[in-house]
């Protein structure tokens, strides 16, 4: 689910009813996700989707068991936390960047420190 979307979705992950949170996700973006949700003591449910194409690389969907969780409330809501005790902006969500300033609303240029580097 892309933060900018606010639609709450339902669906079963190996047979247990899910929030979804995030589909079409790769295994580095599942990781990232389940790692941070964890640490938020949510339950994480992750299933492998069926790809059409041979030697795609696999696409997975992540989502948590608590079916009144919305990712975009609780980032914006400041209820999410970094494993370093900051809140978590739109910015880390989307892995933009790791420092990032709370006040989502600016943008600057070359003045954060991004995952790649």
């Amino acid at each position: 689910m892309a933060i900018n979307n606010a639609k709450h979705i339902v669906s079963e992950i190996n047979g247990v009813r899910c929030t979804i949170i995030e589909s079409g996700a790769t295994l580095k973006r599942v990781a990232f996700l389940s790692d941070l949700l964890k640490f938020n003591n949510l339950e994480v449910k992750e299933m492998q989707e069926v790809s059409e194409v041979p030697g795609e690389e696999p696409k997975y969907t992540i989502g948590v068991t608590d079916l009144v969780f919305n990712p975009v409330f609780a980032i914006y809501e400041r209820l999410l936390k970094t494993r370093e005790g900051s809140f978590v902006t739109p910015g880390y969500w989307n892995q933009e960047c790791i420092e990032c300033d709370p006040r989502y609303w600016v943008r600057r240029k070359g003045a954060r420190k991004t995952f790649d580097g």
